[in-house]
Formats: structure tokens, sequence, C-alpha cells
């Protein structure tokens, strides 16, 4: 049996997936013919938008998927964002009869186009790359989100595209 050990790998993760707190979001088809949005509809305030990172994960030490970088696509349309910020987090399920930890925020930089606030929040099609600090290795019994803090003026409208995770993987 062979042994793969791959840091070439990636996951697209789609809006449909992903969960939307505050504000009405609707499915939509993306501004491009044939692709598939989350749009939220013109308000002034903050919505929260969570990614699952959904890639496999592994009991065994230095096995199972390694994140490195998160990328996130959006467009914003009609007005500018007040702010748009994002955190990820590295959650430990609990075992039988115990409460859940608190998530334990990653520390990650921006991409150079999106490192600061004013860069995130324009009238624009937008790829914003997360580079995780320091890489980590997945538990079985742990899983990642992405935490988005989208503020948006009172005619913003935010179209959430997808996601895609890059990692290696050993198998």
């Amino acid at each position: 049996m062979g042994y793969v050990h791959d840091t070439q790998i990636a996951q697209f993760i789609p809006p449909t997936i992903c969960h939307f707190v505050t504000g009405a979001w609707t499915d939509a088809a993306g501004a491009t013919a044939n692709t598939i949005a989350k749009v939220k509809a013109a308000a002034d305030e903050t919505a929260t938008v969570t990614i699952p990172i959904v890639i496999p994960s592994n009991a065994a030490a230095l096995k199972g998927s390694k994140l490195v970088s998160i990328d996130i696509w959006w467009e914003v349309a009609t007005a500018a964002l007040d702010a748009l910020s994002a955190n990820i987090f590295l959650v430990t399920l609990p075992a039988n009869g115990s409460a859940a930890a608190a998530p334990e925020s990653q520390t990650f930089t921006y991409d150079t186009g999106h490192d600061t606030g004013a860069e995130r929040i324009t009238l624009d099609e937008h790829k914003m790359t997360l580079t995780i600090t320091t890489p980590f290795w997945i538990d079985d019994d742990q899983y990642v989100s992405v935490g988005l803090s989208v503020n948006a003026a009172a005619t913003s409208v935010f179209r959430l595209l997808g996601a895609v995770a890059h990692f290696t993987t050993r198998i």
C-alpha cells in the first residue's frame, strides 16, 4: 500500500452550507451566469457569516489535514460596507455528557489586498486569502470555521460566493 503526502489539496465550500445570522439572506444566482451566491438584502446592520471548513480529520498525529489557508470570495454592490473582518476558530467537540469548550481563535494574516479594513469594504468582487500563521492538523474531534462580521451600510448588498480551504493531506 502507498502513502499519500500531498501539500496542494484544495476543497471548495459553497455558500449554501454556510450559516447566516442577522439580515434577510436569499439563495440566488451570482452576478455571473451559472454561479450561485447567498445574498444579504440591503440594510444598515451587522451580519455574521459562519463558513464551515469541511476537510478530512484524523485521530492519528500528523495525519488527515493540516490547514494552511482559506480563500473567501464575495461581492459588494450598490454601496460600500461599513466594515468587514474575519476570524478563524478551531472547535473541539465535547465528550459525552460534557459541555462544549469555547472555540480557540487561530492567528492568521490577510492577503495584501485585504490587510486593511478599507480594502475589504469596497464596491468590488473580492478574493481574500487568510493565511494561518502556524498551520495545524485537525484531530477527529475538532472542526474549523471562519466567522465573517459583515457590517453593511443602508444600501450595501453583500453576495457570498464561496470559499476554498488549502491544506496538506496525509493518508
